[in-house]
C-alpha cells in the first residue's frame, strides 16, 4: 500500500474526528439555545393585569352555574371557556336579535360584556390574567335575521378587548364569527374561547 494512500486515509479520519468533536460541542449547546428561546416563546410579555387597571376595567364577579355547565376546563397549557353571553342590562336580561331588535354598536357592547365576563372566568381559574400566553381562537356566535351580513363587527367587541388586555400579539387568534337563528335565552351574543396559559 503507497505512502499517498495511508497518508489519505490518515488526513480523512482526522477530518471526521475534527467534525465529531466539533458537532460534540455545538450542538448541545444549540439544543439548549432553542429550549430557553422556546420557554421564553411562552411566557407572557404582556402585564395583562397591569394593563386591566391602567383602563380602569372592572371583572364582574362570577355566578355560580345552575346546571351541568362549568365555565371552563384546562388540558396541559390550554384553557377552554364555555360560551358566555352578556349580562343584564339595568337588571334586566339582555336580549335581542341582530338585524330586528339590535344595531351593531349594541351587539359590540354585548361582545365586550361578555370579553370581561371571560376574563373573570380566566382570571378565576389561574388566579392572574398574567398567567395567560396568548388568545388562541375565539367562536364568536350572533343572534341574528337571515339578511345580517356583519357578524364579524359585533365579535370585534370582544376581539378588540382582548387586544387592549393582551397586546397586539397574545391578544388575536384565530376567529370565527357565525349567525344564528336563536341563542340560549335569547341572547343576542355567545361566545367561547380557547388560551394558551403557563404555571
Amino acid at each position: 500500500m503507497s505512502p499517498h494512500i495511508d497518508r489519505r486515509r490518515f488526513l480523512e479520519q482526522c477530518g471526521l474526528i475534527t467534525v465529531g468533536a466539533a458537532g460534540g460541542l455545538l450542538l448541545p449547546g444549540w439544543f439548549f439555545s432553542r429550549e430557553r428561546a422556546d420557554a421564553q416563546d411562552k411566557q407572557p410579555t404582556h402585564d395583562a393585569e397591569a394593563q386591566l387597571k391602567k383602563l380602569k376595567l372592572e371583572l364582574p364577579a362570577m355566578q355560580k352555574s345552575t346546571n351541568t355547565l362549568v365555565p371552563a376546563v384546562r388540558v396541559g397549557e390550554l384553557l377552554f371557556v364555555s360560551g358566555h353571553g352578556p349580562g343584564p342590562i339595568d337588571g334586566k336580561p339582555s336580549v335581542g336579535k341582530l338585524g330586528q331588535d339590535m344595531e351593531v354598536k349594541q351587539g359590540q357592547a354585548a361582545a365586550r360584556d361578555i370579553g370581561l365576563r371571560t376574563l373573570s372566568v380566566v382570571r378565576a381559574e389561574l388566579g392572574s390574567l398574567n398567567k395567560v400566553v396568548r388568545l388562541v381562537k375565539t367562536l364568536g356566535m350572533v343572534n341574528c335575521t337571515p339578511d345580517f351580513r356583519q357578524q364579524p363587527a359585533v365579535i370585534n367587541g370582544f376581539s378588540d378587548l382582548m387586544v387592549e388586555v393582551f397586546g397586539e400579539q397574545a391578544g388575536k387568534g384565530a376567529r370565527s364569527a357565525v349567525g344564528m337563528a336563536a341563542l340560549p335565552g335569547g341572547i343576542p351574543v355567545e361566545i367561547e374561547a380557547i388560551f394558551q396559559v403557563k404555571g
